[in-house]
């Protein structure tokens, strides 16, 4: 009884004030808001991925959703304790899951606040008004083991669209490409629509018109796929509130429907803040009704600078990578877009830096190129780099260290402590806005590019992949890395760099793999081969 006062912060969960805040006062007591619980796993030990990742497709045996839940979820113990706190606290418990391992609570601003020990203020901000906290989150003694996150409390942006669209000045130069044309010049495996899969596609804010969605499949002569909207958090399926964020999910769905047009398509829909992400990956990843094989994910945000508040917290950074591992297990590939403004990545504080959760060892990350064609053929493909805020994402990672699969094969950061870690992109393909994609958004035709593209174009291929091989490829890095990156599966991309600014330091395309490029742009036939071996 001697620690029933004692709080604990939660591991990795202190905030920091982010640059050009303006404080405008303190949160409404009043206001009701739902908090993300998140408890740990009932094992001690992560799941074998990176042994699994190296085997070939054909000889996995990927955990069903039901078996990762008993093995790797929640203890139901540890969820009865979240849920008695939780209670004593006068918060109203919305809903628990052990697969998902979290408790969601609602409750005042002011029963929060005393819950968790934080205090909640408004804020101002260019990229929109947020509540914030500054500090840690605590709980009690009892929970200090039990609890690894708690999400909602802040309520900032920590999600930006990787899209960019075309200058509307490429009349001279080279002409826009359908996706049907890109997979083409990318020799995917033909034969094949995705039929008997199901291709996850994640959002944070925006939506799709079925009128858009019609007129764009009947320009490609296809039938529209099946697409469904899930929300999570409360956020819905709502066109029409930001056009870049309708133009990202149009996008997504578009790209991923026309290459593989017989997948169903589900979309889930999350607000664009650190409890977004960890619950709507989780959800996906564990949706057993979708039972999504492939996941495309076009949005991230910088690494950052933690100075400048524009950090994602040690304890999000360690729940999406779980949710990506679990993925892994379960044989579920997640594609991620690497950035759109090279290794500046939005940031402008002099130094590199990479997207998250592209940076994730779990995450499959995607760069881009510009691609040009002539007589139905590649006529020429170097690193996009169109200057600032128009690039291919890429480079070294401060927060997630180097894999042993990359060792020996990613150089230090080009910053001055020449760091190492993770290296980003893994593959590439087509984003140059002015080789992009033509796109239905709002009744309205648009060329639009952007790492945004290359995601769901390489979960299209994937797609395509897992029908052939009767299973899902899964978790490809370890493999990439060992073996099929650096085979006839990829056109290596020995052109360009990804320092859009001239400023920052950027790095160079070059033979074998790179950190503008990754291993290549995709000879799909050939990487069907190979993942068939």
């Amino acid at each position: 009884m001697k620690h029933t006062h004692v709080r604990h912060q939660v591991a990795g969960s202190a905030r920091s004030l982010r640059s050009g805040s303006r404080l405008v006062g303190p949160s409404d007591p009043k206001q009701v808001i739902e908090v993300t619980v998140r408890v740990r796993s009932r094992s001690a030990r992560p799941p074998a991925v990176e042994r699994i990742g190296a085997q070939a497709p054909l000889k996995r045996e990927p955990m069903g959703r039901a078996q990762f839940a008993r093995q790797f979820g929640a203890a139901p113990a540890d969820l009865s304790l979240v849920k008695a706190f939780a209670r004593r606290s006068g918060l109203n418990v919305v809903a628990a899951s052990a697969a998902e391992r979290h408790v969601k609570v609602s409750g005042s601003i002011a029963r929060m606040a005393a819950a968790f020990g934080v205090k909640l203020m408004e804020f101002e901000h260019a990229d929109g008004a947020y509540r914030g906290r500054i500090g840690h989150v605590y709980v009690p003694h009892g929970l200090r083991d039990v609890v690894e996150g708690v999400f909602g409390l802040d309520s900032r942006r920590q999600a930006r669209p990787h899209l960019v669209r075309a200058s509307g000045s490429a009349a001279s130069g080279p002409s826009p490409l359908t996706a049907l044309q890109v997979a083409d010049l990318y020799a995917f495996p033909p034969g094949l629509d995705g039929s008997g899969e199901c291709i996850g596609l994640i959002e944070f804010g925006g939506g799709y018109r079925t009128s858009d969605l019609k007129k764009y499949f009947k320009g490609l002569g296809l039938a529209v796929p099946s697409v469904t909207a899930v929300g999570i958090d409360g956020a819905t399926n709502k066109p029409g509130a930001n056009p870049d964020e309708d133009g990202e999910v149009a996008l997504d769905i578009e790209v991923a429907g026309a290459v593989a047009p017989a997948a169903k398509l589900v979309v889930y829909f999350a607000p664009f803040t650190e409890q977004g992400w960890v619950d709507s990956l989780t959800r996906a990843v564990h949706d057993s009704v979708n039972k999504p094989s492939v996941i495309s994910i076009s949005w991230g945000f910088a690494e950052g600078d933690p100075i400048q508040g524009f950090e994602w917290t040690p304890q999000t950074v360690q729940a999406v990578n779980q949710a990506l591992q679990a993925a892994a297990a379960m044989g579920v590939t997640v594609c991620v877009a690497a950035g759109d403004d090279g290794s500046n990545d939005q940031v402008g504080d002099g130094h590199a830096h990479v997207d998250f959760p592209a940076s994730s060892p779990y995450a499959l990350g995607c760069g881009g190129t510009r691609l040009t064609a002539a007589s139905g053929k590649v006529a020429s493909e170097t690193v996009w780099n169109d200057g600032p805020g128009s690039g291919g994402g890429g480079g070294i990672s401060d927060m997630n260290p180097l894999p042993d699969w990359q060792k020996g094969i990613v150089p230090v950061s080009v910053n001055p402590a020449h760091n190492s870690g993770r290296g980003v992109p893994d593959v590439t393909g087509n984003a140059d806005p002015d080789t992009g994609y033509p796109t239905v958004c709002a009744g309205k035709t648009v060329v639009v590019g952007g790492t945004s593209a290359v995601a769901p174009l390489w979960a299209g291929l994937l797609a395509r992949i897992n029908q052939k091989l009767g299973k899902p490829v899964g978790y490809l890095n370890p493999l990439l890395y060992a073996k099929v990156g650096a085979s006839p599966a990829f056109t290596d991309i020995v052109s360009g760099n990804n320092d859009t600014t001239g400023k920052v330091g950027g790095y160079a395309a070059g033979p074998g793999w790179d950190a503008a490029s990754g291993w290549g742009s995709p000879v799909g036939s050939a990487l069907l081969t190979a993942l068939g071996s």
